[in-house]
């Protein structure tokens, strides 16, 4: 999030892009990177909106946060958390797993993880959101590109060109545009480094399937 971006909207979207499928989905936007000028009231919007998410029965309309997957996801994660905890990260909200039964992890916010710290490089398959402060759009870019990962990235700012020369600088398969992360059968859809190579959907998705033969006829 750069420091022209649209607050509520950002804020919105960041919540969306974490906590679909209570973060249980490779495109998930699981490091939000904000510069710091608009930091402090990032933090305070995402902090409320997602303290406000209900845990439930997933088959429920009211349900805003469902189990994961399985016991044993839920127990990796909650792993990964406290590691990264005890490591110095700082717990904006939650921070474990809830009294009660089921795969269910709450939903929680990590600030200052650093780059020894687990979470810093692992995938967080959860509700669990970490926010890095960074001081302006060069080192957001740096730190976006320190992943061994790069399947998909957002970028929000209200400026057009900027958003179009971060999205080309950030090493990922992805980029969207003030909106999270997604997959849609006419886009091509895939990442770079250790999130594989190739693309899957759209014309290019389909190249992936086809033998493509060469007949070479000779000098002319």
């Amino acid at each position: 999030m750069l420091e022209d971006a649209d607050l509520e909207m950002t804020i919105e979207m960041a919540i969306k892009g974490r906590m679909t499928n209570t973060g249980q989905s490779c495109v998930a936007s699981k490091r939000l990177i904000v510069v710091e000028k608009v930091a402090g009231a990032f933090l305070a919007g995402l902090k409320k909106g997602m303290e406000s998410m209900k845990l439930g029965d997933p088959m429920s309309p009211d349900t805003d946060v469902g189990p994961l997957s399985s016991e044993s996801a839920a127990q990796k994660l909650d792993e990964q958390v406290q590691a990264t905890v005890k490591a110095g990260a700082i717990v904006v909200l939650g921070g474990g797993r809830p009294a009660r039964a089921g795969a269910y992890f709450n939903p929680t916010i990590l600030t200052d993880v650093t780059p020894e710290m687990p979470s810093y490089d692992q995938e967080l398959f959860g509700p669990v959101a970490t926010v890095y402060v960074v001081k302006n759009e060069d080192e957001a870019v740096r730190l976006a590109n320190d992943s061994s990962y790069g399947l998909g990235g957002s970028v929000y700012t209200s400026d057009p060109k900027r958003a179009r020369a971060v999205a080309e600088s950030v090493d990922t398969g992805m980029m969207f545009v003030n909106q999270p992360t997604y997959s849609q059968a006419e886009l091509p859809f895939g990442g770079i480094k250790r999130s594989g190579y190739g693309r899957e959907l759209s014309k290019l998705g389909i190249m992936e399937f086809v033998n493509k033969k060469l007949i070479h006829l000779g000098k002319a």
